[in-house]
């Protein structure tokens, strides 16, 4: 997984990055999605767990009113939580985001739950650069 900072110009380029973020993916990683608001945590999140679903046309609703949403997929479970509504963190402990060694995690916010935060495995950043135009992101491994 590169670790250097990427440039995606568009929606397309986006899922097409989040495709490979998948295929680099393995059970039990926790992945911490950094970024503002609107930066495309959300985004980046649907073309992963597309691509690890192997179903380009899945309904990926965001998570932020749910705050988790599970997947069973042929890749093992994949969970995609958004923490942003977290009162406390000692609520992300009844999520059970760390609970399962062979999900994938996938986690918006995570630093409302420095547990999870801790936890992580491979941090994404995303950035809106000036102008606004694209998104600039930046994969490290832990």
């Amino acid at each position: 997984m590169a670790s250097n900072e990427t440039f995606l110009p568009d929606d397309e380029a986006t899922a097409r990055f989040g495709a490979e973020l998948a295929r680099d993916l393995r059970a039990g990683d926790i992945v911490r999605l950094e970024g503002d608001l609107g930066a495309g945590k959300t985004a980046l999140a649907r073309a992963i767990i597309r691509t690890l679903a192997g179903d380009p046309a899945l309904d990926v609703p965001s998570p932020t009113f749910a705050i988790i949403q599970p997947y069973d997929t042929p890749s093992g479970p994949v969970l995609h939580a958004d923490l942003y509504r977290l009162a406390d963190a000692a609520e992300a402990d009844e999520l059970g985001l760390l609970d399962d060694p062979e999900a994938v995690v996938l986690v918006e916010w995570a630093e409302r739950a420095p547990d999870v935060a801790r936890a992580a495995t491979v941090v994404v950043t995303l950035a809106i650069p000036p102008g606004g135009e694209g998104r600039s992101v930046a994969v490290a491994r832990r």
